[in-house]
């Protein structure tokens, strides 16, 4: 007879930071976890395991992790058998650095090998001390490991993993490594288990997502597969993030403005609209290019809403740098900005270039941006009062929806909307509604609801159910299974 594994009826938490590779990384922790025995911890309830999915790309990523395991640190004490696991990015970048600075933590382990974290945990249960195990090469394709899905109407869906760029700002290339990519089919059986199960918008995703078919050398598979997923009966919305300016090709603009599910939103990163910059960035385009792309995405989507990220301050960056990026930001006329004040990433080049500039000049700079693009998105938002907008309904998109008698949505550009709440319309429905007033960040239509169509997405968070995708469990130690 085996022994039983020590750990049945144990409860865990998984907290995630950082961009949306980890929020969907921990869908795969979350499925690992469970497929091994564990169970959700009930919200306000201590876990029996703690998953820190950390994030080494956002300032500050070093102190807020050790912060967290100093806040950790009593509740463990007080909770014997409680375990805490550290992987992600910062996993991958400190190692062993983490259980000597924080020698509470049970196990560590990197990007390339989340499968293995349930092993670990029992490995590190039994033999009573930490397990650092970090991978240096992606041991399986993240998305054959099973999963636990966030929402019941929108879906993650990653179609490749690491990047082969070598931009000078950037620790990812090195913490995710080369650009691997999933065959299509792959990817389109994902999908259709997703909307099998009510999901009506996926968002392809990968570090560079454009880049897809590198690997098996075929420079049209990126556009070829926005028609193919958005061919699939029952998917609604189709989305993809984040592309990369230098890989952007037309027949990507022709795919999105040809197949109907394929939303009219774009994420384009700029990062700088100095040509100088872009190219101590190692960026590979120039502002006469990236404004070309946004000039063609709009001549065959004179709708679509366009998005960016724009690092301000980057070493050695004068003021005619700068200049540069707000004349740039003025004539994409972005929908909005993601705008980071840059610090160094030690392990980066950037981080050994000279003339870093004042934190006061950065963060001058920074307020003269978000101003200009403040207006220019509340501009933008304001040509859109009066019209008609088909939205996703979203659950927890907006704070103060509750104390206001609204919902919240996302339309089919990605602009956020709330809206007065009707009785009957719940979270994965569709409702269509007046835009009543705007703001730079959001809009707002106060009105009787134009239409609501209810839908299976919504039947299953109704009854709180989430979509699963099972993927293939080799080894792995499940709880109450003889060991």
């Amino acid at each position: 007879m085996g022994t039983e594994l020590q750990s049945a009826g144990r409860t865990y938490r998984v907290r995630t930071y950082g961009c949306q590779m980890n929020v969907h990384d921990s869908e795969r922790l979350s499925g690992l976890l469970e497929a091994a025995g564990y169970a959700a911890a009930p919200e306000g309830e201590d876990a029996d395991v703690v998953v820190l999915n950390t994030c080494a790309v956002r300032e500050n990523a070093d102190n807020r992790l050790y912060g967290n395991l100093g806040h950790l640190r009593p509740v463990k004490d007080a909770h014997p058998g409680m375990q805490i696991a550290v992987g992600g990015c910062l996993a991958q970048k400190d190692r062993g650095e983490i259980v000597r600075r924080a020698p509470w933590v049970d196990v560590v382990f990197g990007t390339h090998n989340v499968g293995s974290l349930p092993t670990l945990l029992e490995r590190a249960r039994h033999n009573a001390e930490a397990q650092v195990e970090i991978a240096e090469a992606l041991e399986v394709f993240p998305s054959t490991l099973p999963a636990k899905r966030d929402s019941a109407y929108s879906g993650w869906v990653s179609i490749s993993v690491g990047c082969n760029n070598t931009c000078t700002f950037c620790i990812v290339p090195a913490l995710r490594g080369k650009e691997k990519d999933r065959r299509p089919g792959e990817i389109l059986a994902e999908v259709q288990a997703l909307v099998d199960q009510g999901v009506l918008e996926v968002t392809l995703l990968g570090q560079n997502v454009n880049a897809y078919g590198v690997e098996f050398r075929d420079r049209g598979a990126f556009a070829d597969l926005l028609r193919a997923t958005g061919a699939i009966d029952g998917l609604e919305r189709v989305r993809f993030t984040s592309p990369h300016p230098r890989e952007f090709t037309d027949d990507v603009i022709e795919a999105m403005a040809a197949t109907p599910a394929v939303c009219h939103q774009l994420h384009m990163p700029l990062q700088s609209g100095s040509d100088d910059v872009l190219r101590r960035m190692r960026r590979g385009y120039r502002q006469d290019r990236y404004l070309g792309i946004i000039d063609r995405v709009r001549a065959a989507m004179p709708d679509a809403a366009i998005t960016t990220d724009v690092i301000v301050g980057f070493p050695g960056e004068t003021e005619a740098d700068f200049e540069q990026t707000l004349e740039v930001v003025r004539a994409a006329r972005f929908a909005g900005a993601f705008t980071f004040q840059y610090s160094k990433r030690p392990g980066t080049p950037a981080a050994e270039m000279a003339d870093q500039l004042p934190k006061e000049v950065v963060q001058e700079r920074y307020l003269r941006l978000t101003a200009l693009q403040d207006e220019i998105s509340w501009t933008e938002n304001r040509r859109l009062i009066g019209r008609t907008v088909e939205l996703l309904v979203a659950a927890g998109e907006g704070s103060k929806d509750a104390a206001r008698g609204r919902m919240s949505g996302r339309g089919r550009d990605g602009r956020l909307v709330h809206f007065t709440a009707a009785e009957g319309v719940r979270p994965g429905d569709v409702v269509e509604t007046v835009v009543t007033q705007a703001a730079p960040h959001h809009l707002v239509a106060d009105g009787a609801l134009v239409s609501h169509r209810r839908t299976r997405a919504g039947d299953a968070s109704e009854a709180g159910t989430r979509p699963t995708t099972p993927g293939v469990l080799l080894g792995m130690p499940r709880i109450g299974a003889p060991a």
